[in-house]
Order: structure tokens, then C-alpha cells, then sequence
């Protein structure tokens, strides 16, 4: 399972997702950033930092 927690790039934020799949991730943080984050428009630079925080969910035995 990936994971992204919007806090990693947006400093005080809680929000998080997580997917089987990094494309899914991205597309649900791109989302999030805009109606959150009031950004309009995600470049592409925004969007390989979502990427490089998108990370495997840890197992808890």
C-alpha cells in the first residue's frame, strides 16, 4: 500500500492518502492540493514532490 501525508510538503497539514497503487496517490494529493490548499494549477515540479513523499505504508504486525 502507498501512502502520502500532505504534511510532508504542506508544513501543518493532517490530510493523508493511501493507495495500492503511486498513481492513485498522486492523483488523490493533486486533488486535495487544489481544493485545500487553494492551488489552482499543480506544476509539474508540485507534482514530482508529491511523488518523492510517496512512500510504502509500513506493516504493523
Amino acid at each position: 500500500m502507498r501512502l502520502f501525508e500532505c504534511g510532508t510538503l504542506v508544513p501543518g497539514c493532517n490530510w493523508h492518502t493511501r493507495a495500492d497503487s503511486e498513481a492513485e496517490v498522486v492523483r488523490r494529493a493533486v486533488e486535495h492540493i487544489r481544493a485545500a490548499h487553494n492551488e489552482p494549477m499543480i506544476r509539474e515540479t508540485m507534482v514530482e514532490a508529491i511523488k518523492a513523499r510517496v512512500r510504502e505504508e509500513q506493516k504493523v504486525a
